[in-house]
């Protein structure tokens, strides 16, 4: 299958190797032009068969709007596009009419696996009809972890992007009880090995994850995070959850304290969050605060 894929970062880059291992075709364009396989989206669309697929990884907001905008004027009847930043879900219902008035189909995706997902695959929650969904199937089945999960057609469109950020805020509220319980650990005087109690978890508990390994990693690279600042951002994500979770009456106060916690830590070098930056940079590349000053 041919795919036109748009945003060549961090996940854009590494998904395009993971679906040309898997052997499609993929032509990238990014606006780095280093990156990119084509120097506009116009080439990028002369380039595919139709009916054709693009696949937009860009930051949510503007960047993603301008994109639809201008694949909207160059895509034909019966093309379809899958959003698979993390937009907002109520951008997705705007963007499928905007491009279904044209023919154009529309998938929204949740992608989660950060820097990792190159080698081994993409959680995928995507939205729309059966019909724009099966068009690229064979990428989904490309991206996804191998095995009979990983990879779920949540609903119709924004049922992606809706699973993804529910996700994002249950992420938040696990990554803020692992940092806090490390906090505790280093607080008291009689816990001498805060990172091995960490890694004892790790076999035969019920708080054994992901999150508690990429928590292991960081500690081994850098013992009591002395080397972070206790600051960490919030995609966005976190927000719109508990904003979902108001107008739908629906109590999240862990999630809820959770985004509130990343907050605090603008106003403070929060040790909680030298764990969630950590875990953040772990999982997802995300970028850091040094608590070294500038030399």
């Amino acid at each position: 299958m041919e795919l036109g894929l748009i945003g060549l970062g961090k996940m854009g880059g590494n998904m395009r190797e993971r679906i040309r291992r898997a052997g499609h075709t993929v032509i990238g364009y990014d606006r780095n032009p280093d990156l990119a396989d084509v120097h506009s989206l116009q080439e990028l669309v002369s380039k595919l068969k139709g009916p054709r697929a693009i696949w937009v990884m860009v930051p949510a907001g503007a960047p993603t709007q301008a994109t639809i905008d201008e694949l909207a004027a160059l895509l034909s009847p019966g093309d379809v596009v899958v959003d698979g930043g993390n937009s907002r879900w109520t951008d997705d219902e705007k963007h499928a009419v905007e491009l279904g008035i044209k023919g154009i189909g529309f998938v929204d995706c949740g992608v989660s696996g950060g820097v990792w997902g190159l080698e081994n695959g993409y959680a995928l929650m995507y939205g729309g009809t059966p019909e724009h969904v099966a068009q690229v199937q064979p990428i989904l089945d490309a991206l996804k972890p191998e095995g009979d999960f990983g990879s779920v057609h949540a609903g119709k469109v924004g049922a992606g992007h809706f699973a993804k950020m529910v996700h994002n805020g249950i992420e938040y509220a696990m990554m803020q009880a692992y940092a806090e319980g490390w906090e505790l650990l280093e607080k008291v005087d009689s816990v001498t090995d805060v990172r091995e109690v960490f890694r004892s978890w790790q076999e035969g508990t019920v708080i054994r994850s992901w999150l508690l390994d990429l928590a292991v990693n960081a500690l081994d690279a850098d013992e009591h995070l002395d080397r972070l600042r206790g600051f960490a951002e919030d995609s966005g994500e976190g927000r719109w959850t508990v904003e979902a979770a108001i107008n739908h009456a629906v109590p999240l106060p862990a999630i809820t304290a959770s985004l509130f916690a990343r907050f605090a830590s603008r106003q403070d070098d929060s040790p909680q969050m030298k764990m969630v930056a950590a875990l953040r940079n772990q999982f997802g590349g995300h970028s850091v605060e040094s608590s070294e000053p500038t030399k």
